[in-house]
């Protein structure tokens, strides 16, 4: 089964809703209306209901079906603005909340946070900061979560072929408690696609070949992950080849349980994360989808501005799949 069917049949009629902040665009605009068509996602759009008819009419769109939430005539706008100052503790005046509000972004993600929709997606014009801010503020991450972090699917030519990257996205050159957590959550992440977790924590060395800071700190992490989930097949510091290929493995990992297997890959900073997927990507010939946001208590998703309409449906489609998971 293709991947993308199997997430379909999971999510389909489970009336799910998500939050889509930039209907303006015409990618995500079609979208919304194929996943309402495909009765996979109930769409909420946030914006000006007349600007959006009038976009959806020059393409033959239809939005009828569609619920338009339009913040400057939102009835329950002054229930939302009292949450919002609760939740940011005093950081912000009634004036400033209702300001705030105003912004697409923080009005989505308040729907999310006020359980009136269960994700949002966003990203496809504005900036990854623009979509994970309001994130932070209002969503938080879960309970022993210090930080989110960005994972990619990596999907090659055979159905076999699905590996998950991690943090590719947002952690400059994260400690060794944060490369933790964000080893235990992208095994979370793997599972939404059927995959068998079985994690890597990636370095230049395997199992004290090399000795440095930034091996000591994978190493470190290692330690914790496994404190953080001691069922979790996880293991480091494995250089990419002894993490992937059983032969090298053999050699350098005898006796790893992850070592020659691993399916998730977590890398030990940004630079290589980037680098490393986007090899895979364009060298490899995988389908990279995401970055997909891991660790907050309710799904958010960061498009990236050079997505297409098929980008955003199938990480909606990916969105609606965490709520499952959440839940």
């Amino acid at each position: 089964m293709e991947l993308f069917d199997g997430l379909k049949q999971n999510i389909a009629g489970k009336k799910i809703s998500i939050v889509f902040p930039e209907p303006t665009d015409i990618r995500v605009l079609g979208a919304a209306v194929r996943l309402k068509s495909d009765d996979l996602v109930e769409p909420i759009l946030v914006g000006n209901p007349e600007t959006i008819k009038e976009l959806a009419g020059t393409r033959g769109l239809a939005v009828d079906n569609l619920e338009i939430i339009d913040p400057k005539s939102y009835p329950k706008f002054d229930e939302m603005v009292q949450s919002f100052i609760e939740r940011r503790k005093g950081k912000a005046t009634e004036d400033q909340a209702r300001a705030i509000l105003m912004d697409e972004n923080y009005f989505g993600t308040m729907l999310v946070y006020m359980d009136l929709a269960d994700g949002l997606v966003s990203g496809a014009i504005h900036s990854t900061g623009d979509t994970i801010r309001p994130a932070l503020q209002i969503v938080k991450t879960k309970p022993g979560v210090s930080r989110t972090s960005g994972a990619f699917l990596m999907v090659g030519n055979r159905d076999s072929e699905k590996y998950i990257f991690s943090d590719c996205a947002i952690n400059i050159n994260p400690d060794a408690q944060a490369l933790a957590e964000i080893a235990v959550e992208s095994a979370k992440t793997a599972e939404i696609f059927g995959i068998d977790p079985k994690v890597a924590l990636l370095s230049f060395s395997t199992k004290g070949s090399a000795k440095s800071e930034e091996v000591t700190k994978v190493v470190e992490a290692t330690r914790i992950a496994k404190e953080l989930a001691p069922d979790l097949a996880l293991d480091g510091e494995l250089q990419f080849d002894a993490s992937y290929v059983p032969s090298v493995a053999q050699q350098k990992a005898p006796g790893s349980a992850v070592a020659g297997q691993a399916n998730v890959f977590v890398f030990p900073e940004i630079q290589s994360g980037n680098i490393g997927y986007k090899i895979a990507q364009r060298l490899g010939n995988f389908q990279a989808i995401g970055p997909i946001l891991q660790g907050l208590n309710k799904p958010i998703s960061d498009l990236s501005r050079g997505c297409n309409e098929e980008d955003v449906y199938k990480l909606s489609i990916i969105t609606a799949s965490q709520t499952l998971q959440s839940k």
